[in-house]
C-alpha cells in the first residue's frame, strides 16, 4: 500500500532539524559513492514545462523521483518513493517539502563550509523559498542579524517583521541589495532573476555566498566576476551544475571559470575537502537534487505512520 501525503499533511509533519540531518546523511552517501542522483531533465511542452529528476538513497531505504509541471502560472510538485525492494512506498505532494529540503541543503553547506558564528546574514529575495532558508540557517549557526531585500518595499517589510517574530532574530528590511550584502558573512540569493542581483564588490572577502534561486543555464543571480574571485566553488552535483547552473555556465563562457575548480558538496560532507588557509570567498551553487527530496521523504513517512496518517492506495 502506498501512503499518500498532501501539502497539509507535509506541513503538519515536517521538522527542519530532521530534514537537515537526512540531507546531510544523503550527501555523505553521495560523496561516498553509495547514493546516486540523476540531474533534472526538462520537456518544453506546448503551454508548459515538465521537469523530472530521480535518485537512490540506500540510507533511507528508498529510491524514487520528483516530477513537477509549470503551466498557467502554477507549479505542481509530486515525489514518488519506492522501497529498495521495488514496492511503491508513497506519493507526496511536494511544494512545501521542496522548500524545506532546499533550505536544509543550505544549512548543510553552512555547517561544513560556513564562517564562524555569530554571523550577519543577507538574503536577496523574499518569496516562497526564503523563509525555509532562514529557518534552516538558524538551526546550524548563531545569527547576529538578518538583512533582507527585494524590490517591493512592502513585501520586504512584511517579510522582515514576520521572520523577526518567528525566529527571534533581528531581521531588517534593507533599502537596497547593496546595503544588505555589505558586511554580511553569509549571502543567500533566492530569486528568479535572469541577471545578477548582487555585485562582486559588495561581497566581503571572507563571505559564504549561497546561490540557490536559479537552475536554468541562461539565468545568473551572481556576476561572473564574483565566480572568478571565489576562493572555493562548491556545487551540489557537478553533472547537474554543468547542465543548469547559469552562474557557472555563463562565467565559464566569459572565460572567468573552469569546471576543474568545482567541488561537490558530497565530497565536502564525506570529509575529502580541506578548508584553504587564509580568508577567501566560498561560493555554494545550489540547483536542487532529487536526492534531497528522497531524504526529506524518508523522515516524513515514519512520522506519518506514527501519527496514524493512513490514507493509502493500492497500486502496482
Amino acid at each position: 500500500m502506498a501512503l499518500i501525503l498532501r501539502e497539509g499533511d507535509v506541513q503538519e509533519l515536517i521538522e527542519m532539524d530532521e530534514v537537515i540531518e537526512a540531507v546531510e546523511a544523503a550527501m555523505k552517501e553521495l560523496g561516498d559513492g553509495i547514493a546516486q542522483n540523476e540531474p533534472r531533465r526538462r520537456v518544453f511542452a506546448p503551454g508548459g514545462l515538465l521537469n523530472v529528476m530521480f535518485a537512490s538513497y540506500p540510507g533511507g531505504n528508498c529510491t524514487g523521483l520528483k516530477a513537477y509541471t509549470v503551466a498557467d502560472g502554477r507549479v505542481r510538485f509530486m515525489v514518488i518513493m519506492f522501497g529498495l525492494d521495488g514496492a511503491l512506498q508513497a506519493m507526496i505532494e511536494a511544494d512545501f517539502m521542496g522548500s524545506y529540503r532546499t533550505g536544509a541543503a543550505s544549512a548543510v553547506a553552512v555547517k561544513h563550509i560556513g564562517p564562524p558564528s555569530p554571523a550577519k546574514v543577507a538574503i536577496i529575495g523574499t518569496g516562497w523559498q526564503a523563509p525555509a532558508q532562514l529557518l534552516a540557517l538558524t538551526r546550524v549557526m548563531e545569527i547576529k542579524e538578518v538583512r533582507v531585500f527585494n524590490r517591493n518595499h512592502e513585501h520586504r517589510a512584511v517579510f522582515a517583521r514576520e521572520q523577526s517574530e518567528l525566529l527571534g532574530v533581528e531581521t531588517i528590511a534593507s533599502p537596497s541589495a547593496e546595503l544588505a550584502v555589505r558586511g554580511a558573512d553569509v549571502v543567500v540569493t533566492m530569486t528568479t532573476s535572469a541577471t545578477p542581483v548582487i555585485e562582486d564588490e559588495w561581497v566581503e572577502p571572507h563571505a559564504l555566498v549561497i546561490a540557490a534561486g536559479s537552475n536554468f543555464k541562461n539565468r545568473s543571480e551572481i556576476p561572473a566576476e564574483l565566480v572568478a574571485r571565489a576562493q572555493t566553488v562548491i556545487v551540489d552535483q557537478l553533472a547537474a551544475a554543468q547542465i543548469e547552473c547559469g552562474d557557472l555556465i555563463l562565467a565559464h563562457e566569459a572565460g572567468k571559470f573552469t569546471w576543474d575548480r568545482a567541488l561537490e558538496l558530497g565530497e565536502v560532507v564525506a570529509g575529502r575537502w580541506k578548508r584553504p588557509t587564509g580568508s577567501g570567498i566560498t561560493l555554494f551553487e545550489s540547483q536542487g537534487l532529487a536526492l534531497w527530496d528522497l531524504a526529506a521523504g524518508s523522515v516524513l513517512l515514519p512520522a506519518a505512520r506514527k501519527r496514524g496518517m493512513n490514507e493509502e492506495m493500492s497500486l502496482l
